[in-house]
């Protein structure tokens, strides 16, 4: 299988994701900050345009390849399978330490990348799997398509997400996963995919269980699509008004059936900590059980890392959810 080059990613994200590096100023403070029907159309394309907001996205996104060629060299390539009939259907295993054939069914980490929908490769994600590993999940790191090969359509990425998790649970023997024990988290457009997926209906849809996942940690998603699709976003994305409805989990809370962390990071746009907010405040008035995590001086691309360290924000809140910390 041809993965794309270390540059080519890099390349790839930096076009989408830089736009202009001088930020529009925003108001972040709660109790003053403007809704996003206030915005014009500048401050909207610019609060869901990430670029803006983290003058180092060159660098992080450089930490991100380098540190995962490195956790490859110590965990070794991960095993790739397909869950679809799609070159982009795959995703990479790394094994719990400790764990070979015959040996107890571990719980797993399931990872859902960012890259506005576009970019990105699972191969850029191995730096978080040795906080997981280490204290004995399984990792994987999920890969799905860019909207560039769907017709601009989200849904087929939801349903690609969808079917990887179900993929999971149905070969949890041959994986040595323990069905019981699955995680999901999320980053941006993949936080985006893991709410839809943590707001799906798995027995009515699927006819797996209800609760298939047991627990999520969402970090700098967007959980109502509507804001979005009025954004610079729509140039790249056909928003119609099912999509809206289909895949805005914020308006499908009734399918929540595990607790989740909703994370974001205080350097992050405005507009993207409101949506964390909102999600919350959402969660919490629909009975479920939500815990907010707010990464205090972490942009947009630096809050992610802190999912590679147990004594991270995000690695912290994650086994702690796992019963791993």
């Amino acid at each position: 299988m041809t993965h794309p080059s270390r540059r080519e990613i890099l390349r790839s994200s930096l076009g989408l994701l830089s736009f202009a590096f001088a930020p529009i100023v925003l108001s972040a403070d709660e109790g003053q900050e403007r809704g996003w029907r206030d915005l014009t159309q500048e401050e909207l394309d610019a609060a869901y345009s990430q670029g803006p907001w983290a003058p180092n996205l060159r660098d992080v996104l450089q930490r991100y390849s380098r540190n995962s060629e490195l956790a490859r060299s110590r965990l070794g390539e991960p095993r790739t399978f397909s869950y679809g009939d799609t070159e982009a259907e795959t995703l990479d295993v790394y094994p719990a330490t400790g764990t070979s054939e015959g040996s107890a069914a571990a719980p797993v980490h399931v990872y859902i990348r960012g890259g506005a929908w576009v970019t990105g490769h699972t191969r850029d994600y191995a730096f978080l799997a040795e906080n997981f590993v280490n204290a004995g999940a399984h990792f994987i790191a999920v890969n799905y398509a860019s909207v560039n090969d769907t017709d601009a359509r989200l849904m087929p990425l939801a349903d690609q997400v969808r079917r990887a998790l179900a993929w999971i649970y149905r070969n949890a023997v041959s994986l040595n996963v323990d069905p019981e024990r699955i995680y999901l988290s999320g980053h941006s457009a993949g936080a985006h995919l893991a709410g839809v997926a943590m707001t799906t209906d798995w027995a009515g849809t699927f006819g797996l269980p209800a609760r298939l996942v047991k627990g999520g940690l969402l970090c700098s998603g967007m959980f109502d699509l509507e804001p979005v699709s009025r954004s610079s976003r729509r140039e790249y994305v056909h928003f119609d008004d099912p999509t809206i409805q289909d895949l805005s989990p914020q308006r499908h809370l009734d399918r929540l059936n595990a607790p989740i962390v909703v994370a974001y990071g205080t350097l992050e746009s405005p507009e993207f900590q409101r949506q964390s907010r909102d999600f919350v405040v959402a969660v919490r008035a629909a009975g479920k059980p939500v815990d907010r995590v707010v990464a205090e001086h972490y942009n947009h691309f630096e809050v992610i890392e802190t999912l590679a360290s147990p004594y991270g924000v995000l690695g912290r809140a994650a086994l702690r959810q796992m019963g791993l910390g």
